[in-house]
């Protein structure tokens, strides 16, 4: 019989030689996913090994392949392919559907832009505050990990409120919002931006269980012309927007670090959406790289709520007085 310790549930269990380790976590009433059955044919029982690898079994070549497809590093082991001879100390890294989910998703967008079209357009930015340092203690598999958990999240809310995700950027996203009526483009967007924050708050107690520490967002928002198209070589090709109006907002998601601010937004934006939302600071502020003086608005909440903007609208204000 040989030790495991399991992570993040810190139980420690016992495997017999002749079980593979998901054979034993089953046993013992760990319900770790094996989507394929314990054939080694997916990759949803993989573990990372943190102490005890020299006891570990060799990958058998099914394993090996699979590992070589997916870049998996040495320490990174499927369940259903191990069998250990002494102790181990490992961590689950599929934990619930939601990881399940992250694992194979591939974000779409069934938006489609005709080349050279010139549009008006609410666009997005939100980027992890802090995300370098939350970041250094972590192992490189944790990293993207926890960025393709936050990005599916942020991908749900976005999709609900009728925007999609556009590009990443590291640990940062654009999104676009596009609506006849630019009210209902504001209120939409808005919405999606304060939902988002609601949803990173109740991203922290599944940081803190597995990583013991946390992170934020911060969120600009503004809209202006656009040119849509497709861009770049034929084999690499993607649909995304350019334009002047793309700067003005990802400069408007970096005020908010000198502004002690989670979400801001430019005055166009105001104009659409002022009668409908909560409103803290009046930023004039001049933006890297602009002439004239821009005036910002921190978003605290919305009134007249439909959806995830109730909820958010006090999570904001908690986050705008914890600053």
């Amino acid at each position: 019989m040989a030790r495991i310790e399991v992570l993040p549930e810190g139980r420690e269990i016992e495997a017999q030689a002749d079980e593979t380790i998901l054979q034993a976590l089953l046993r013992h009433g760990i319900l770790q996913a094996h989507i394929c059955g314990g054939k080694g044919r997916c990759s949803t029982c993989r573990l990372l090994i943190l102490a005890g690898l020299e006891y570990c079994s060799p990958r058998p070549p099914r394993e090996q392949r699979l590992a070589e497809r997916l870049h998996f590093t040495a320490d990174i082991r499927l369940a259903c392919q191990t069998y250990i001879t002494g102790p181990v100390r490992l961590r689950r890294l599929i934990i619930d559907d939601e990881d399940l989910e992250c694992t194979d998703l591939t974000i779409l967008t069934d938006q489609t832009a005709i080349v050279g079209t010139e549009k008006g357009i609410f666009i997005l930015f939100a980027d992890i505050e802090g995300f370098t340092s939350f970041a250094e203690a972590l192992l490189p598999y944790d990293i993207v990990h926890v960025l393709n958990r936050y990005f599916n999240r942020m991908g749900r809310v976005i999709r609900h409120h009728h925007g999609y995700i556009n590009a990443y950027m590291g640990d940062g996203l654009m999104a676009l919002f596009e609506a006849e009526d630019p009210a209902q483009g504001a209120a939409r967007a808005v919405q999606a931006g304060l939902a988002m924050l609601s949803e990173t708050v109740r991203l922290q107690p599944y940081l803190q269980e597995l990583f013991h520490r946390s992170f934020q967002i911060r969120i600009g928002l503004h809209y202006g012309k656009v040119v849509t198209g497709a861009f770049g070589p034929a084999e690499t090709r993607r649909e995304t927007v350019i334009g002047d109006a793309v700067n003005v907002a990802s400069r408007i998601e970096a005020a908010n670090k000198l502004a002690g601010t989670r979400f801001l937004i430019s005055e166009t934006v105001y104009q659409f959406i002022q009668d409908k939302i909560q409103v803290g600071k009046r930023l004039e502020v001049n933006l890297p790289g602009k002439s004239q003086v821009h005036t910002l608005f921190e978003v605290l909440g919305f009134d007249h709520d439909r959806g995830d903007g109730a909820a958010a609208a006090g999570l904001c204000r908690d986050f705008t007085a914890k600053e």
